[in-house]
């Protein structure tokens, strides 16, 4: 989870933020990533503002470049969802720091072990270039023009 998120998340666990600001952060989040084991990881609190209120946010065109940008509608987030908000971005933030935690770390070989690499294999002969596609009725006129002048 990038920090961004992570720092939204936490200040509003606390107390201390809004939960516009989450929903702008996180669906920032999750839609800049459409790969990946980030956006997993924010599909519950996606899920929490999309049933809360799927117009909180409108999606606009960016001015000189590819993507959209996403701009908080008018309306603020609705008060009777903030609890169901708050318990999916405590969720994401226990399995975030879990899987931080369970990473398992590789012990360093002992010093009487030697570790080589492994050594590389010849790489498959590659299959010779498929033939080019026979032309079309414009390739053949055009093939035919061109003998009729070269002569």
């Amino acid at each position: 989870m990038s920090s961004p998120v992570r720092r939204e998340l936490e200040e509003f666990v606390a107390g201390r933020g809004t939960p516009e600001r989450v929903v702008i952060a996180v669906t920032v989040a999750y839609y800049r990533n459409t790969l990946g084991a980030q956006r997993e990881a924010l599909r519950p609190l996606i899920n929490v503002i999309d049933s809360a209120s799927p117009g909180i946010v409108e999606l606009g065109s960016m001015t000189g470049g590819r993507g959209f940008e996403v701009r908080l509608a008018e309306r603020p987030f609705p008060r009777e969802h903030e609890d169901a908000l708050r318990r999916a971005a405590e969720l994401v933030l226990r399995d975030a720091n879990a899987a931080v935690t369970a990473e398992p770390r590789p012990e360093p070989a002992p010093a009487w072990v030697r570790i080589e690499p492994a050594p590389l294999e010849p790489a498959p002969p590659t299959a010779a270039p498929p033939p080019p596609p026979a032309p079309g009725l414009v390739g053949r006129i055009l093939g035919a023009v061109r003998r009729l002048f070269s002569r």
